[in-house]
């Protein structure tokens, strides 16, 4: 029987790879997006298996249409990937309460509705898979990065929790903490910037979406990985 995956914030970056490379391997893929149209419509032009939904989901009115829309038309949701996000440098002494709850909202309450709502079907099915696109800054904390880095801490005990709550559903909970990945959201930093992190990691290279679009599929086919915070960084971070 046909996967039924939806990712969000799959419009573009690291989401926008991995939507592209499950659905090329056959999956069935609802591609969330919320202010990226034109590209999410390109993306589904240029992809059968995908189809693609506009919500915002810090809202949990459009997330709950959402999940209603997916299971209406396929009957359930097999794998979520929690991957819609953003990160801002800021000193956090210049942090404002409108730049916490902003981050807030879309990094970590985005995570936890979405869940939420999700689950709600995966526990009626007794399966399920969720992975949530985390950070290594989540694990050790980045300057000038602080409420992202809370963000995605919280994020990675959310899921460490559900990895226990949810197993006795068959429900596999697991993170993927990346490090620097070739993408828009790393744009801000000039080539100079990018040369002094390499010589930071042992591997001497900064990632590429295919690293994390691997072991996503990995913890998709997988059946016995649980609760782990799987950090994909070159060795940039070692813990």
């Amino acid at each position: 029987m046909e996967k039924i995956i939806l990712i969000t914030g799959a419009s573009r970056g690291i989401g926008r790879e991995i939507a592209k490379r499950l659905s090329n391997k056959g999956y069935k893929v609802i591609a969330n997006y919320n202010r990226s149209e034109e590209q999410a419509k390109k993306l589904q032009e240029e992809n059968k298996n995908i189809d693609i939904y506009k919500a915002d989901v810090s809202k949990r009115e459009e997330v709950k249409n959402m999940i209603q829309y997916i299971i209406n038309k396929y009957g359930k949701i097999d794998i979520l990937i929690n991957n819609a996000g953003i990160s801002e440098n800021k000193l956090f002494t210049e942090v404002t309460d409108e730049d916490w709850y902003y981050m807030i909202n879309n990094n970590l309450y985005s995570a936890f509705c979405v869940t939420q709502e999700v689950t709600k079907n995966m526990i009626h099915e007794k399966q399920g898979c969720i992975i949530n696109i985390s950070s290594i800054w989540g694990i050790v904390g980045a300057s000038c990065e602080s409420i992202y880095s809370i963000t995605k801490a919280g994020i990675d005990a959310m899921t460490k929790s559900l990895a226990k709550e949810l197993g006795p559903s068959n429900i596999r909970v697991n993170s993927i903490a990346p490090g620097i990945i070739d993408t828009d959201m790393n744009k801000n930093l000039d080539s100079k910037e990018i040369e002094n992190i390499k010589e930071e990691i042992p591997l001497e290279r900064i990632g590429k979406t295919t690293d994390i679009e691997k072991c996503v599929e990995w913890l998709i086919e997988d059946n016995y990985t649980t609760g782990q915070i799987i950090s994909i960084n070159g060795g940039w971070v070692i813990t």
